[in-house]
């Protein structure tokens, strides 16, 4: 799927045209107009949930091996 003439970062993502248009005008809004700041907070807002996400990963297979130990499989 393309955009624009660029390629979609993620072609079987979930979120429609609409929600993305609704997302970065909720940004833009709150960024009062300026698109570089919204754009600033929206990378800065995605890259923290992604952090948090494998944060979240990584302790749940920690916590997983240390359920294991001593189980034989």
């Amino acid at each position: 799927m393309r955009h624009a003439g660029r390629a979609t970062p993620f072609p079987n993502a979930v979120l429609s045209r609409s929600a993305i248009d609704e997302i970065a005008g909720a940004y833009l809004e709150e960024a009062r107009g300026n698109a570089d700041v919204a754009l600033r907070r929206a990378i800065h807002d995605a890259l923290a949930q992604a952090l948090h996400a494998e944060r979240m990963v990584s302790h749940g297979f920690v916590r997983w091996e240390f359920a294991l130990r001593g189980r034989r499989l």
